[in-house]
Formats: C-alpha cells, sequence, structure tokens
C-alpha cells in the first residue's frame, strides 16, 4: 500500500466536508513515528465529528483500513485518527493556532490540498 495514496485519501475526505486549510506533511525522513501527517480545520464540533467520519469511512472503503486508535471525537474540539503510517489531525481553529503543528512539523515536506 503507498503511504501517499492514503494520505491524499484522507485529505480529499476532509475537502468533501468542507474542511478549511487542509495540509499533508511528509515527516518519513525526520521521524519515526508515521509517515504522513494531516491537518484540517472544521468551524464546529459537529463539522469536526462529520470531517472524521468522513475519513474513517473513506478510508475503510478504499483501503479496508481501520484506524489504530481515535482521541477526541465526543469532544471534537481536536479530532485524531491514528493509521500507523498517517496521522489525521482535525481541529477548530482555536485550538489549530495552540497546537501549530505544521511549525513543529516544519522540517518535514508541507503540501497543501488540493
Amino acid at each position: 500500500m503507498d503511504n501517499k495514496k492514503v494520505a491524499l485519501l484522507a485529505a480529499k475526505a476532509c475537502d468533501s466536508k468542507k474542511a478549511n486549510d487542509i495540509r499533508l506533511i511528509n515527516i518519513n525522513k525526520v521521524s519515526y513515528i508515521t509517515d504522513w501527517i494531516v491537518i484540517a480545520e472544521g468551524l464546529s464540533d459537529v463539522q469536526v465529528r462529520s470531517i472524521s467520519k468522513s475519513v474513517e469511512n473513506d478510508i475503510k472503503d478504499f483501503f479496508n483500513i481501520e484506524p489504530l486508535r481515535k482521541e477526541g471525537i465526543n469532544e471534537a474540539k481536536w479530532a485524531l485518527l491514528d493509521y500507523g503510517d498517517l496521522i489525521v489531525n482535525i481541529f477548530q481553529p482555536e485550538y489549530r493556532k495552540y497546537y501549530d503543528l505544521e511549525s513543529f512539523w516544519g522540517n518535514g515536506d508541507n503540501f497543501k490540498y488540493p
């Protein structure tokens, strides 16, 4: 399986639910924890949950992969889907700004979707 294809599908799933400022960061050369990080923004609890569900469903349908773990879905201020080689983070704006993962992983290859 090509991890980049899974990351792109996750970004597309975020986009299908009108997520804002979708980023893909390839960190496989600078970290061993994962290969790809997808970061997206939802404007409400409902949208964060909807984006998370869209990502989970699309990856399950296309690649038959379930997340290894999920965090924050109920609170929906920041949701995380961990697929091992891919980690998807969906933030509400104030949480995205606070955690600033784009800066933290700034030494990775950062791509804006689309």
